[in-house]
């Protein structure tokens, strides 16, 4: 699909959560080589090895890591303007009935609770860019108008939810100027598949980087797979 695109990222501070390895990682890799200013989220920062972004400690369910992460960005770049929502977890393929209480509140946290909140604390560093980006990485097994059968009803849901998330920051917050897309990357070969999907964690962040590109007459409030729109 042919959109506005930067480029060149230099002058641009991103944030991405999930940032060790997997899908987090290329996408990291990918603003990086775009000249963005990168800060690499991370559970345990010695997780983070590469010298040419920076390690920030935040586990995306704990309040006061989501805080101090986005005061710290606040106080080293004065500025925000691409985060990306990557970190997630999945349950397993048991149905609702069958499903603990404790796995499903661990993925709702992660998965939906945690960039509810982050993307809160960060609106003050994003609105006043030009044409910032919040980039969500979802699931085409959160999509709405498919049949959501088969398990995994925490983590289906909380991508649903996610969605939701996007469509409200179009709604409340693209007159302000904010770009927010919802991305399903696809079957990608990371921790929560064991290594057994089809694509390859590159494929897997394409279209993740390149809506952190879009300029700011770019689409918003859309979710996307392969550069090209899909229903919710």
């Amino acid at each position: 699909m042919d959109v506005p695109l930067y480029d060149d990222l230099d002058g641009h501070v991103a944030l991405v959560t999930g940032a060790t390895r997997g899908i987090g990682k290329r996408v990291a890799d990918g603003l990086v080589d775009h000249g963005a200013t990168v800060y690499a989220g991370a559970r345990d920062t010695a997780d983070i090895t590469d010298d040419d972004r920076t390690a920030i400690e935040l586990d995306v369910t704990v309040e006061s890591q989501r805080v101090a992460a986005i005061d710290r960005i606040s106080e080293e770049a004065s500025q925000l303007d691409i985060l990306v929502n990557n970190a997630g977890v999945m349950d397993s393929r048991e149905s609702l009935a069958e499903m603990s209480e404790e796995t499903i509140e661990t993925t709702l946290a992660t998965n939906l609770h945690g960039p509810i909140h982050l993307t809160k604390h960060a609106l003050d560093l994003l609105l006043p860019q030009p044409g910032p980006r919040v980039v969500n990485v979802s699931s085409g097994l959160g999509a709405i108008t498919n049949s959501q059968s088969g398990g995994m009803p925490a983590y289906r849901i909380s991508k649903t939810g996610l969605n939701g998330l996007t469509r409200y920051l179009d709604g409340e917050y693209g007159s302000q100027g904010l770009l927010a897309n919802s991305v399903c990357p696809g079957y990608v070969q990371t921790d929560m598949t064991s290594g057994s999907a089809p694509r390859t964690p590159e494929k897997g962040a394409e279209t993740p980087i390149w809506l952190a590109r879009f300029k700011p007459d770019a689409p918003s409030g859309q979710f996307w797979r392969d550069q090209s729109p899909k229903d919710w």
